[in-house]
């Protein structure tokens, strides 16, 4: 029973391994460590700076005098994307009668004068209906004066006793009769001469042609379907507005007659003067906006129809005794009332500016005393600062 116990043990200590006779460990040199310490504290150092605030970092701005426009400086308050439409939207010019075209005289995009003729209608038809009513006008005056005539003989009999009374009456009653019947003619004459009138269709004002309805040689005809007798579409360019909405918190900013400025998308250099003419007197309840329309004051050939463009809300910037308006950032003006001020960076450092607000223009206010336009000011909520301190901008190189 022993040997197996033996042979057991033999064979474990045949197992165990040496640890005598592993390889050691290679250490790093001792300069190696020393420079890894060294770079370690040199970057605690700085994030330990940074978290005691000893160099913040400050987002800066610019205090900014607006440049006056037309004598007359003022400070945008709301911006939105919209169009350029015509005052009387589209003008459709359809026909009065029925009749197959015969030509245009106008083209799309030319401008038209009003009274202008734009179309010519097929007149055959309606010239012989006013030659035709020529002649009715004069067969009833040719029967009005044998009439006539017939009502003096009876009278002149009537006297001698040779024509009753009964005759006379009669006689009168046609001559009455023969007069109407110049009446008629002479309306059916003046209706015949406004339907031939109408073979010719005119601008109803100035304006430019923006399409053609139908092509020569079709037949048009007036009512019907909705628009089955228009032929051409034309707008009226002596009155351009612009268009855009504005969502409802927003409305405050927006007023009748406030002064606006209109920016054509394909023109970015151009700008165009306008002010508030109309407030849509519902809001759309789908987008949560209101439809404000503006008048352009001094539209040019530059501008169409549904452009669309850039419409911008002004107010104008106050200023006292000539003095310039300054405008800052929201965010740049500290603390309330007589305790205003703004932090100004220089040489790398703030100081505590005080300062006077005036209006406030939303994202914006107007500073009218302790700046005088071009300083940097700290915006945002960077750490707490104090007067003198180190800072470091944002972005700065």
């Amino acid at each position: 029973m022993a040997e197996p116990a033996e042979e057991f043990r033999r064979q474990l200590t045949a197992l165990r391994l040496d640890r005598g006779t592993a390889p050691a460990a290679r250490r790093p040199p001792r300069w190696a460590i020393g420079l890894g310490a060294l770079a370690l504290a040199v970057v605690a150092l700085g994030l330990w700076r940074v978290a005691r605030g000893r160099v913040p970092v400050v987002e800066v701005t610019r205090a900014s005098v607006p440049a006056p426009a037309a004598g007359v400086t003022t400070v945008p308050v709301l911006s939105g994307a919209g169009y350029v439409v015509s005052a009387d939207r589209y003008i459709s010019i359809g026909v009065r009668v029925a009749g197959r075209i015969d030509r245009y005289m106008a083209e799309e995009g030319d401008r038209v004068q009003a009274g202008q003729a734009l179309v010519q209608l097929d007149r055959r038809e309606y010239e012989a209906a006013l030659g035709r009513a020529e002649a009715n006008l004069r067969q009833a005056r040719a029967l009005t004066t044998l009439k006539a005539k017939q009502l003096g003989r009876a009278r002149a009999l009537a006297r001698d006793g040779v024509v009753s009374r009964e005759e006379l009456d009669v006689r009168t009653a046609e001559a009455d009769n023969a007069r109407a019947t110049v009446g008629v003619a002479e309306a059916e004459l003046e209706q015949a001469r406004v339907a031939l009138d109408y073979t010719v269709l005119r601008a109803p004002r100035r304006g430019v042609i923006l399409a053609k309805l139908k092509e020569v040689g079709e037949i048009a005809v007036p009512g019907g379907f909705a628009g089955s007798g228009d032929l051409v579409r034309m707008a009226n360019l002596d009155d351009l507005r612009g268009q855009v909405d504005v969502t409802e918190s927003e409305l405050a900013k927006v007023r009748l007659g406030q002064r606006a400025e209109i920016v054509p998308d394909a023109y970015p250099d151009r700008r165009y003067a306008a002010h508030v003419i109309k407030l849509y007197p519902q809001i759309d309840r789908q987008k949560g906006t209101l439809r404000v329309e503006v008048q352009i004051e001094q539209p040019d050939d530059y501008l169409w129809p549904d452009m669309s463009a850039r419409i911008t809300f002004v107010e104008p910037l106050a200023t006292d005794g000539g003095r310039k308006g300054v405008l800052v950032p929201r965010s740049a003006v500290r603390g309330e009332g007589e305790g205003t001020f703004a932090w100004a960076v220089a040489d790398g450092r703030v100081r505590r500016v005080p300062i006077t607000v005036g209006r406030d223009f939303g994202d914006q206010m107007q500073v009218t005393a302790g700046l005088d336009g071009g300083e940097t000011l700290v915006v945002g909520t960077p750490q707490p600062l104090r007067e003198g301190q180190v800072v470091s901008v944002a972005g700065a190189r």
